[in-house]
């Protein structure tokens, strides 16, 4: 994904200090869903993304995943529609946007929005291997993940109807900012999110009623941890804590870490920004590295092979008890 325009990195003594003990107690009651979240079908939502190749803009992996996404929430009964326009990107040249949204029961005025990006980063910054950094990289975590996760969702939702609406929204142009390898370029603000700044700045975004907006991101590796990223805490700190309680009680606390995280500049922050929707964003946080996301982020190793049942279907349940026990 982008580089999440980190604008205070995590610190690994902070957050241990901050760890609330009672994350990893059991849960007094475990919450049992109705409907059960099926990682294997997300599983395979996210395959079949990455199987098109790098979904770099303007590339022919790009236009194929886009009609997938479009056909497969069609299929499951989405109103779908496609927003088009163009940002600036980390050069000072425009850059094409296609966000695919999807409308779940569009006549319930009673509505939330469930998001991730869709695009995969042309470049693969932090690759140890030098010579690969200009080659795009295949977003299996950065990218398909969320958008894996929200189609299986989306299935869900066609089978058991939700009291409320849902707008799933697939973010374009989310990786494209600076690349952090090249030299002589000179930094531009703003260059990431931009199929979420598309979006709140037109009058798709300023006519949406939703409550709250859920982002997914990088939510597919093995035994990822999510804590509670700071500026979703600042403006929606009463989801976080919904979202984290749950998580708890479905027995999820040892993936959803009861403890506070650093800022983050991801797709909810432009969505809070040209909105004022309140917008949570559950995102990958590795104590293990130095940029506190995996290993494997912006270089050729974010494959299939850290995508994980396990994590998709706690990520997937949580969001699953969100939208059923909302009313």
């Amino acid at each position: 994904m982008k580089q999440h325009i980190i604008s205070a990195i995590f610190g690994a003594a902070v957050l241990s200090a901050c760890q609330n003990t009672n994350n990893t107690s059991t849960p007094i009651q475990k919450e049992i869903l109705s409907v059960e979240f099926s990682a294997d079908s997300a599983y395979r939502y996210i395959a079949d993304q990455v199987a098109f190749g790098p979904r770099v803009p303007g590339t022919a992996a790009h236009a194929k995943c886009l009609d997938y996404m479009v056909s497969t929430l069609k299929r499951f009964g989405a109103e779908v529609e496609i927003q088009e326009g163009t940002g600036t990107n980390y050069l000072g040249k425009p850059e094409q946007i296609k966000n695919v949204i999807g409308h779940i029961q569009p006549q319930k005025a009673n509505r939330i929005i469930l998001c991730a990006h869709w695009d995969c980063r042309p470049f693969a910054d932090n690759d140890n291997d030098a010579s690969l950094r200009d080659t795009p990289i295949d977003g299996a975590n950065d990218g398909a993940s969320g958008v894996g996760i929200l189609l299986e969702v989306a299935r869900q939702l066609q089978l058991k109807q939700s009291k409320i609406g849902v707008d799933i929204i697939f973010f374009d142009v989310e990786d494209m900012g600076t690349p952090s390898h090249k030299t002589g370029i000179k930094y531009l603000p703003d260059t990431w999110c931009l199929g979420s700044q598309l979006w709140g700045q037109s009058e798709l975004g300023k006519a949406s009623q939703a409550r709250f907006a859920i982002l997914l991101d990088m939510v597919g590796a093995p035994n990822a941890t999510f804590y509670k990223e700071s500026y979703s805490q600042q403006w929606a700190s009463n989801i976080v804590d919904m979202i984290w309680q749950r998580a708890n009680r479905m027995g999820f606390g040892a993936n959803f870490v009861n403890a506070n995280g650093g800022y983050i500049t991801d797709d909810h922050y432009y969505i809070h920004k040209h909105t004022q929707i309140p917008a949570v964003d559950i995102i990958q946080y590795d104590s293990q590295t130095n940029t506190s996301f995996g290993a494997y982020w912006h270089t050729h190793q974010d494959t299939m092979d850290n995508i994980d049942n396990g994590t998709l279907n706690a990520v997937g349940s949580v969001v699953l008890g969100v939208i059923y026990n909302e009313k």
